[in-house]
């Protein structure tokens, strides 16, 4: 009896189907951003345990797929993959209103920048969830857009003339206005463009300057901050809707620490990249150089801000209104009123 029982058993057990998991295809930053490659990395392994969801989560940095930044949220909009990190300002060839969040010279600092974030993302939500059918989950800074020069620079006075690498439509209206002809390129063409001198400057933050290298191809550092490169996890509004409200909430809570992991890396290791590119004191976890450190001054900063006043903003707000009417009015009403700015 007892071993008819055991067998009945065995045979139940065995006809139970396994708990299906839900598969995620997920690609994130290039990999030679190895701090946020690693926090990626770690994060999606993890998933699975931290919700008590059944995952089966596949990642891969863009360079290992092959993927360009600027086609991430077509790709999360066609299914192709279910989570996507992308670069805000990269990503907004498709639509303007997305760079609204991270404008030349609109916030000079983390804390204005985490206003803005705040301000903005009710709206952001709403229109990748109409463009590209798709939910923000996470949003965060990678710090402060600077410039790496191979060519003898003092101020941004030097850079009449100059081709500098850009990605967005407001860093490239920035460059015009400074007499500069901006160059648009991914950062996995940057280095070979300033080898062979197809660019003489390019942007982006310390940290990512360093970890792909650039000093090995570039004299001068010029730290004044212009955007912070606000990225962004997006999942596919169908994958994310097929989850219980539940494990949406549960999905939530890991990627809002997620995403403050992010912010600390930002607040933290731009220092030491910064000191590692120009031989400073401080220089922790990443690789020592010894760039000539051009200290921004006064006139610099100024610069940027007539810029931004003159040129960028109104720029943006009218290609953005062509294409969305209620753009500078949203605007507005978050950025704006965060930063004590009004478009006309």
């Amino acid at each position: 009896m007892k071993t008819t029982i055991l067998a009945s058993a065995l045979a139940l057990a065995t006809a139970l189907p396994a708990i299906a998991e839900t598969e995620i295809r997920a690609t994130g930053l290039v990999s030679t951003h190895k701090f946020h490659t690693a926090l990626e990395q770690e994060f999606y392994a993890s998933l699975p345990e931290k919700t008590g969801i059944p995952l089966a989560i596949n990642f891969n940095p863009l360079d290992v797929m092959g993927v360009d930044m600027q086609d991430t949220l077509r790709m999360v909009r066609t299914g192709a993959f279910d989570i996507v990190q992308s670069t805000v300002g990269a990503a907004a060839r498709d639509d303007a209103f997305l760079e609204g969040i991270d404008l030349i010279g609109v916030s000079t600092d983390m804390d204005q920048l985490a206003d803005v974030i705040e301000a903005f993302r009710p709206e952001l939500e709403k229109r990748v969830a109409e463009k590209f059918n798709a939910k923000p989950l996470a949003v965060w800074p990678y710090g402060p857009q600077v410039f790496y020069c191979n060519a003898e620079i003092a101020s941004l006075d030097d850079f009449e003339g100059l081709k500098v690498r850009s990605y967005t439509a407001s860093m490239s209206t920035l460059l015009e206005a400074l007499g500069a002809s901006p160059v648009t390129m991914s950062f996995k063409e940057v280095y070979p463009a300033l080898q062979r001198g197809v660019v003489d400057c390019a942007i982006t933050s310390p940290t990512s300057g360093n970890t792909g290298n650039w000093p090995e191809v570039t004299t001068h550092f010029l730290p004044l901050g212009i955007s912070w490169s606000v990225n962004a996890h997006f999942i596919n509004l169908d994958k994310w809707n097929s989850f219980s409200d539940e494990e949406k909430a549960k999905l939530e809570t890991e990627f809002a620490s997620f995403e403050q992991a992010f912010w600390d890396l930002a607040r933290e290791n731009n220092g030491w990249a910064t000191a590692c590119n120009t031989g400073g004191e401080g220089c922790e976890n990443y690789t020592p150089f010894n760039m000539v450190l051009v200290e921004p001054s006064a006139e610099d900063q100024a610069k940027v801000t007539a810029a931004t006043m003159e040129k960028v903003l109104p720029g943006w707000a009218e290609s953005c209104d062509a294409g969305f009417a209620d753009c500078s009015k949203i605007w507005n009403a978050t950025v704006g009123a965060a930063r004590g700015i009004s478009l006309n």
